[in-house]
C-alpha cells in the first residue's frame, strides 16, 4: 500500500487536529437526536469574498466558513492590499473597485480549487505581476482551460514547472473582452473564474460554453452571487451562451447559508443510526447548493425528511434500501458519502457520471474503492463511478488520502462498526475543521 503523506503546507492556522496521526470512530451508545448549526457554504464564501474585494465600497459578509480554503482566500486578498476585518463568522471587506492596491507579490492558494480557479481572472483585470502557487496536490490539478482563455485575453503567464499549472507568474494589463470559449466538461470552476472577472473587461464578454457543463448548479451559484453585487449576466435558455455586461460590483451585506455539502454527513449520521438530526438555516426549496439532492436519495433509502421553512430534519430507519443506480453528475461531492452508506443498505448501489472527481484532492473513485475493500466490502470500480455491495465491514485502518471528503465519508462507517481508524484527521480542516468534535457532541464515540 502506498501511503499518501499529509500536505501540511496546505493547512492554515484555522486547522485542527494537525498533530493527530489518526482518529478512531465507534458507534454512538444511544440513538442520535440533535439540532446543530453548520458553518457557511465554502462555495458561497469564496465567491462572495472575491466579488466583495472587487467591488466598490465596504461589504459585510455574515456566516462565512472559517476553514483552510477560506483562510487562503482571505490571505491572498490581504496580500493584494484589500482591507479585511474578521469578527467571528462576519467579515468586513473594503473593495478595491477592480484595481488591486498591491501590484506585485507572492500569493499562496493552499489546496483551494475555488481560489486557484477564481483568482487568476480577478488578477488579470488589474495591472501588475504576481507569483501564484499552491499545495503539492493543487500544483497537479488542471487549470489549462481558464489560463489559455486568459492568455487569449492578453494576460501573460510564465510557468515555473508544468505548462498551464501552478506555480506561475501572472502579468496583467486588463482583459480585452469579446467572445470567449471554455469547455464545460472538466470543471465548472473555470467558467465561474471567467464570469467573476468578466464585468471588468474592456468590452462586454460573451462566454460560449463548449459541451455539457459538469455541475452546472455551481455556475448558477456564481451568476446569482454576481447579481447580488449588482452585475446581472444573461444566459440563453440552454445556458451555453452567457452575456456579461460591463460594470463594477457594488458593496453589499450578505448572509451566507450553511454548507450543504457538510450537512450531508450529519444527515447521513441520522440515516445510519436510526436517529434524528435537524440542521437549521437552510431552505431546501431555495438553496442553490446542488448537494441538497441527497435528501431525495435519503428518502429513496427509506428515511423521513422534513423540509421546513428554515431547517431540514432527517430521521433514519433500521434498514436502508438499496438496489438502484444514482447519477452523481450534479452533486458529485457526495459520491463518497453515498458509497459509504451503500455498505449498509439491503441491495447494491451504483454511482455514475462522476469521472471528474478523479481529478479532485485525490482520485476519489479509486481511493474510495481501495478503502472500502480494506473493510471487506465488495466494490466494483467503473471509469465514471463505482458499484458498492452491502456487507458487514470489519474494523480497519483507513487512509484519508489527505482528502477532507474521504475522511468524512469514511467516518460514516464508524457509525455502525466499532474501531474504525482513519489516518490524518486534520485534513477535514479544508472545509470543516471541527467535524469530529461535532460528531462527538452528537454522541458518536471519537478518540485520538
Amino acid at each position: 500500500m502506498v501511503t499518501v503523506q499529509p500536505d501540511w503546507e496546505a493547512r492554515s492556522p484555522w486547522s485542527t487536529n494537525n498533530d493527530k496521526q489518526e482518529v478512531v470512530i465507534s458507534p454512538p451508545k444511544a440513538a442520535v437526536n440533535g439540532i446543530i448549526q453548520i458553518p457557511g457554504s465554502k462555495s458561497l464564501t469564496n465567491r462572495a469574498l472575491i466579488i466583495a474585494a472587487l467591488a466598490n465600497g465596504k461589504s459585510q459578509l455574515t456566516g462565512i466558513l472559517k476553514s483552510d480554503d477560506s483562510y487562503w482566500c482571505i490571505d491572498t486578498l490581504q496580500k493584494l492590499g484589500v482591507s479585511i476585518e474578521i469578527e467571528g463568522d462576519m467579515v468586513t471587506i473594503e473593495g478595491c473597485g477592480g484595481q488591486w492596491p498591491n501590484s506585485s507579490g507572492e500569493l499562496y492558494v493552499g489546496s483551494a480549487g475555488t481560489v486557484a480557479r477564481f483568482l487568476p481572472g480577478a488578477l488579470a483585470i488589474s495591472n501588475g505581476a504576481w507569483s501564484v502557487t499552491g499545495s503539492k496536490r493543487m500544483r497537479e490539478r488542471p487549470l489549462a482551460p481558464l489560463l489559455n482563455a486568459l492568455t487569449e485575453q492578453g494576460t501573460e503567464l510564465e510557468y515555473k514547472e508544468v505548462e498551464a499549472c501552478l506555480p506561475f507568474t501572472l502579468k496583467a494589463s486588463g482583459l480585452k473582452g469579446g467572445e470567449v470559449t471554455l469547455p464545460g466538461s472538466t470543471s465548472s470552476q473555470f467558467i465561474s473564474g471567467l464570469l467573476i472577472s468578466a464585468p471588468y473587461a474592456d468590452q462586454e464578454v460573451t462566454l460560449q460554453i463548449d459541451g455539457e457543463v459538469v455541475q452546472r448548479d455551481y455556475v448558477q451559484m456564481t451568476l446569482d452571487m454576481m447579481s447580488s453585487f449588482g452585475v446581472t449576466p444573461e444566459a440563453t435558455i440552454d445556458g451555453q451562451t452567457i452575456q456579461i455586461p460591463s460594470g463594477i460590483y457594488q458593496a453589499q451585506e450578505v448572509q451566507l447559508e450553511p454548507d450543504v455539502s457538510t450537512c450531508c454527513y450529519f444527515w447521513a449520521l441520522a440515516a445510519l443510526t436510526s436517529g434524528v438530526v435537524r440542521i437549521e438555516g437552510i431552505d431546501a426549496a431555495n438553496t442553490s447548493q446542488p448537494d441538497i439532492e441527497i435528501l431525495d436519495v435519503l428518502e429513496l433509502m427509506g428515511c423521513n425528511v422534513v423540509r421546513g421553512d428554515n431547517y431540514i430534519e432527517v430521521q433514519g430507519v433500521k434498514e436502508l434500501k438499496g438496489g438502484y443506480t444514482i447519477n452523481m453528475k450534479k452533486w458529485s461531492d457526495q459520491t463518497l458519502t453515498i458509497a459509504a452508506m451503500a455498505a449498509f443498505t439491503d441491495g447494491p448501489i451504483t454511482l455514475t457520471d462522476a469521472a471528474h472527481i478523479r481529478h479532485h484532492e485525490c482520485d476519489r473513485i479509486s481511493a474510495i474503492c481501495e478503502e472500502l475493500s480494506k473493510l471487506g466490502i465488495r466494490v466494483v470500480e467503473h471509469e465514471d463511478g463505482l458499484t458498492v455491495y452491502p456487507g458487514q465491514p470489519i474494523p480497519a485502518l483507513l487512509n484519508s488520502h489527505d482528502d477532507h471528503r474521504m475522511a468524512m465519508a469514511l467516518s460514516l462507517i464508524g457509525l455502525k462498526v466499532p474501531n474504525i481508524r482513519i489516518m490524518d484527521p486534520g485534513c477535514v480542516s479544508k472545509t470543516c475543521p471541527h467535524y469530529f468534535e461535532q460528531l462527538s457532541t452528537l454522541g458518536v464515540e471519537v478518540s485520538y
